[in-house]
């Protein structure tokens, strides 16, 4: 019994003096294709065209805009995450219409973004317009929350900057 008392104990602290060190290791990346986050939602997407400062138009094969996007990756970089730039696609339809918000290539740990994926954290933006959107007071959120904010932060800023200039029939 007591042998098995010091196993666990030993074990635990193992994993705990692991953890600490996992904030200072090395950060690795996951991948994120740009082209499969766009073709998630709009499946018939060939091609993706800068508007203006925000803005890109999606086209299909026929060069008909089927929808639109904005990525953060260059114009918040100095917003972080836990372990680096968290950088977002904010994607609607031709109205303006919040049709997916995506976490875009990263440094995070996949868990805490598995974990904000699986409570709906990127889908409450979804179906709203773009001023809705801007408007959400987003829930609580635990064992992610320096991904989260950093994430609202990329999120926010396109919003704002973005509902000034969408190139698409707003509603």
């Amino acid at each position: 019994m007591y042998f098995r008392f010091i196993l666990v104990l030993l074990a635990f602290s193992t994993l705990t003096f692991a953890q600490r060190g996992r904030r200072n290791a090395e950060p690795v990346i996951h991948e994120i294709s740009n082209k499969a986050v766009v073709q998630s939602i709009y499946p018939d997407a060939v091609k993706v065209e800068k508007v203006n400062e925000f803005w890109y138009q999606i086209l299909n094969n026929e060069n008909k805009v089927i929808g639109y996007a904005m990525n953060s990756q260059t114009v918040c970089a100095g917003i972080k995450g836990y372990k680096g730039m968290t950088p977002v696609m904010v994607m609607t339809d031709k109205k303006g219409k919040i049709q997916k918000v995506a976490l875009l290539t990263h440094c995070e740990t996949l868990s805490y973004v598995r974990l904000l994926e699986n409570s709906g954290f990127f889908s409450q933006w979804n179906a709203k317009s773009l001023k809705e959107a801007a408007l959400i007071t987003l829930d609580a959120y635990s064992g992610a929350t320096e991904t989260a904010l950093a994430v609202e932060k990329h999120v926010r800023f396109l919003l704002e900057k973005g509902a000034n200039s969408f190139p698409g029939k707003k509603e």
